[in-house]
């Protein structure tokens, strides 16, 4: 099913019709209504009633049940209390405000992993079951289409690790963090999990004395009760799920500014604080060699979250980059390829967060263009040429393919290997895209089309035929057969200005 990009309209106007002040409906009008609609709604209502819940998706082709039809999230608020322990599941409340795009009799929400104790849809108790990992949610009538609703889920959020599935809450040293890449949001909170339909988000989490949380955005308020501190926060522009995050641990919070004033605030465990700084500190200079390359940066905030735990990879969370503190504390990782590391998830900002892909199959506009970067910086401040990556790139790349599928293609994971989908052909073998790419058209309009693509697409969701239609554009060629090739392709097509380089063959 083809996903195309959109936005979201706030919620903020409360006049109009689906606002708080429209919904109002005294309790005689809800009779009559109901009475009106009996007679002709009882053998649908019947035939709903009756029919068994089921999962659904909005049928991403490398996760089908992924993400749910008929609305479109404007907003969530979620509200977390953590127990002191990164061990015993936190309390919740999900409410998740959206529009109707068709008539429902359900709504479908992703949710695994914690248990549902009430929802209400529009302030009133509404029927609920789980099916698979989708919460399906039955309203006392129908919603329909246009219509504004309001779904408040109170439930438990279980940090403790899922049948060893990856992601959603990271359990750290002094705490918790969250790794939501890819389809692991629904872990710990309801939500339409699919990068394709962004929203606002409020954040507050209460937690004992002795413990900071952060998460993504800006802090909007700090509440004192007895020996619990509530901290929230809310996003300036829009989020996937996939991309939240939430810090609960002992730890420091430390600022300075970026480029333009930009507000920069970095996450550290208490103890670790003066050892990290000399790495914390790099950050603004970082942004600013990124504004330099491709624009302004894209959001109201960043910042760096060094989190003792064991995951295996870096996360591009939006506004405060997860990574593992032991990449800065490990003598064996040169300077320059931790710093490089560092820009990776910095550019992700830029290509991924701020522009979103609107499937799975456009990862490698997400993991490519940070690739790109990641070794563009190591180019110019370590002399790590990228010429040199991208002829090893190009001689790894039709294994690659043949073990991932092309880099616009991936292969779907296999079960219970959510992040399979994180192959080197998405990196280095998209990168090695993006380098034919520019080797073809030329510098000039290579930079001028990354430039307008971040621009183009802020805030948004878009597809790999986007991104091949403005480079057509930009160019003034027209590039889908260039393209198809190098995305789509089983082999890897000659390199433009490099005919002497070979790509090995695959092992059969």
């Amino acid at each position: 099913m083809p996903l195309t990009s959109h936005t979201h309209a706030s919620p903020a106007d409360a006049g109009r019709p689906g606002s708080d002040a429209s919904r109002r409906r005294t309790g005689s009008a809800r009779r009559r209504r109901a009475a009106a609609l009996l007679a002709s709604a009882v053998s649908v209502c019947l035939l709903a009633a009756s029919a068994p819940a089921e999962p659904l998706g909005v049928g991403d082709r490398l996760f089908p049940y992924l993400g749910n039809p008929g609305y479109d999230v404007a907003s969530y608020d979620l509200s977390f209390t953590y127990p002191g322990s990164n061990s015993k599941p936190l309390t919740a409340v999900t409410t998740i405000d959206a529009w109707t795009t068709t008539e429902l009799d359900r709504v479908n929400l992703d949710f695994a992993h914690g248990k549902v104790d009430s929802v209400e849809v529009d302030g009133r108790s509404a029927a609920f079951t789980s099916v698979g990992e989708d919460l399906v949610v039955t309203p006392d009538e129908p919603l329909s289409g246009g219509s504004w609703m309001r779904i408040t889920v109170r439930h438990t959020s279980d940090p403790v690790s899922a049948d060893g599935r990856d992601g959603g809450w990271v359990r750290t040293a002094d705490g918790l963090a969250m790794a939501n890449q890819a389809d692991a949001a629904h872990l710990v909170f309801p939500c339409n999990d699919h990068p394709s339909d962004k929203a606002m988000f409020t954040i507050r989490v209460t937690a004992p004395d002795g413990y900071t949380a952060v998460a993504g955005g800006l802090p909007t308020d700090v509440d004192r009760a007895g020996r619990a501190t509530t901290w929230t926060y809310r996003t300036q522009h829009p989020m996937a799920t996939e991309l939240a995050q939430v810090s609960i641990g002992r730890s420091t919070v430390l600022h300075r500014s970026g480029p333009h004033g930009l507000p920069v605030r970095d996450v550290v465990p208490t103890k670790d604080r003066a050892a990290l700084e000399p790495w914390l500190e790099k950050t603004p200079g970082q942004i600013a060699w990124m504004e330099d390359k491709v624009g302004p940066y894209p959001f109201e905030t960043y910042g760096v979250l060094m989190a003792a735990a064991d995951t295996g990879f870096e996360l591009e969370t939006q506004t405060l980059s997860l990574f593992e503190k032991d990449l800065f504390t490990e003598p064996a990782y040169p300077k320059w390829y931790v710093e490089s590391i560092m820009v990776h998830e910095l550019a992700h900002q830029w290509f991924g967060d701020s522009v979103s892909p609107a499937a799975w199959s456009d990862l490698w506009l997400n993991e490519g263009h940070a690739t790109w970067y990641e070794a563009l910086y190591a180019e110019e401040k370590a002399g790590r040429t990228l010429e040199a990556r991208m002829k090893a790139a190009y001689g790894a790349s039709d294994r690659w393919r043949a073990a991932g599928g092309p880099p616009a293609a991936p292969k779907p994971p296999k079960a219970g290997q959510k992040i399979g989908i994180f192959r080197p052909n998405v990196y280095d073998g998209a990168a090695l895209v993006l380098y034919a790419l520019r080797q073809e058209i030329g510098r000039k309009s290579f930079d001028s089309l990354e430039r307008a693509w971040v621009r183009e697409h802020r805030d948004s969701t878009a597809t790999t035929d986007d991104f091949v239609r403005l480079a057509s554009e930009i160019s003034g060629r027209d590039l889908r057969d260039f393209l198809q090739d190098w995305l789509y392709g089983e082999k890897t097509p000659a390199m433009p200005g490099h005919p002497e380089w070979k790509a090995v063959a695959p092992v059969k």
